[in-house]
């Protein structure tokens, strides 16, 4: 199997055991009456003198992002999440504050959030108005190293299906400013308001992919490639493909098995690409559907398999998924290990039922962040990969 190398990317490309980074979005709380608080900057601030330039600011300023660096070994990259999440922590509480890893902020006046100051989020305030109002959402973003641009649009074609699961698996915002969604991932629900957002659209190929991008630049929908907020694009800055689709995982160990499982879905599928597979047309609304029953069941109700249309238990889609992985998996020396992680997020439940479960012992939110403060970092490091 071969894939074209860009000249401009330093980075060796290995199409069996490609690089892998994570980008993780945080909300700033007071964690007296844990609502979240405008305080990014000052966290940042702090957390810049240990992380650098893996920090940076969002949109919002209730929200902080913090990035590793690409890794090959899946426990180097949970190490590298522990360590930054620690940080983050440690920046936090230095102000008197804190951060959690949850999609949606739990308690606090939420809208209109208070925006960043920033030229480019001025303009995207002209373009999408008052779709900034639900902007205090929180998301992983996995980065697998997939320099040529041609083979990374036509392996979103196949990832495409296993979007809604992986949806499921990291589902962890089921409450919005005090009240429960009743759903897993209502972060899912609020991105999908924007017009580039969601699934990609299917693509024949490199060409297709940028003539639709120009002619939804010039029609004004986007205000520059940043603005491409589908659930999978290749990066307009890095020589990756960044999959997008998933809330912040509630754990660095969840990260880690998402970045796993995400790199080996992208192995996967680049092999098919190679073998001249084009990847399946699914339908559109078949794909809009079963995103709808991801985010609203999660990992511990049934979802659609967008290739059929069939209601299932969602354990049985990420059984499908494993088996799907698996080859890849094992060539990387993580199937074991993904196996057993799969298994014990099951058993213990997503990050929304673990955030419902706080909640019900009491009735109060307010439990519900004091967890979510607690279990930013595993302490004990007893989660490390392997």
């Amino acid at each position: 199997m071969t894939a074209t190398v860009d000249s401009s990317d330093p980075l060796p490309f290995d199409a069996l055991c490609p690089l892998v980074g994570v980008e993780e979005e945080y909300l700033v709380v007071d964690p007296s009456t844990r609502a979240v608080a405008p305080e990014a900057a000052a966290v940042l601030e702090r957390a810049t003198a240990e992380l650098g330039e893996q920090v940076s600011t969002e949109i919002t300023r209730f929200q902080v992002e913090a990035k590793t660096s690409p890794c090959a070994d899946i426990s180097e990259l949970e190490g590298r999440l522990r360590r930054m999440r620690s940080a983050m922590a440690a920046a936090a509480r230095a102000g008197g504050l804190a951060v959690v890893a949850s999609g949606t902020p739990v308690l606090g006046e939420v809208v209109p959030p208070p925006i960043t100051d920033h030229p480019r989020y001025e303009v995207g305030i002209g373009t999408y108005r008052a779709l900034h109002d639900e902007q205090s959402i929180c998301a992983g973003h996995v980065h697998v190293h997939l320099p040529d641009r041609e083979r990374a649009v036509l392996v979103s074609n196949h990832l495409r299906p296993w979007l809604p699961v992986l949806i499921a698996l990291m589902a962890n915002s089921p409450f919005w400013a005090g009240r429960d969604t009743g759903y897993a991932s209502w972060r899912t629900l609020s991105w999908g308001k924007w017009p580039v957002a969601g699934p990609p659209p299917y693509f024949a190929s490199l060409a297709e992919f940028e003539e639709l991008i120009g002619t939804l630049t010039e029609a004004g929908v986007l205000v520059d490639p940043g603005t491409i907020f589908w659930d999978i694009r290749p990066s307009a800055r890095l020589p990756t493909l960044e999959i997008r689709v998933t809330d912040v995982p509630a754990t660095a160990e969840e990260s880690a098995l998402l970045a796993a499982v995400v790199r080996a879905l992208v192995v996967v599928s680049l092999e098919r690409v190679e073998s001249g597979d084009p990847g399946p047309r699914l339908s559109a609304e078949l794909l809009r559907a079963a995103y709808w029953q991801a985010a609203r069941d999660g990992l511990e109700g049934r979802g659609i398999d967008p290739l059929t249309g069939r209601l299932v238990p969602a354990a049985e889609l990420c059984e499908a998924l494993l088996r799907h992985i698996g080859p890849s998996l094992e060539r990387t020396g993580d199937l074991e290990t993904v196996t057993v992680r799969l298994k014990r997020l099951r058993a213990a439940g997503s990050g929304a039922a673990r955030q419902r479960a706080a909640h019900d012992r009491r009735g109060r939110p307010a439990d519900v962040v004091d967890h979510l403060i607690e279990h930013l970092v595993d302490q004990d490091g007893s989660g490390m990969w392997g």
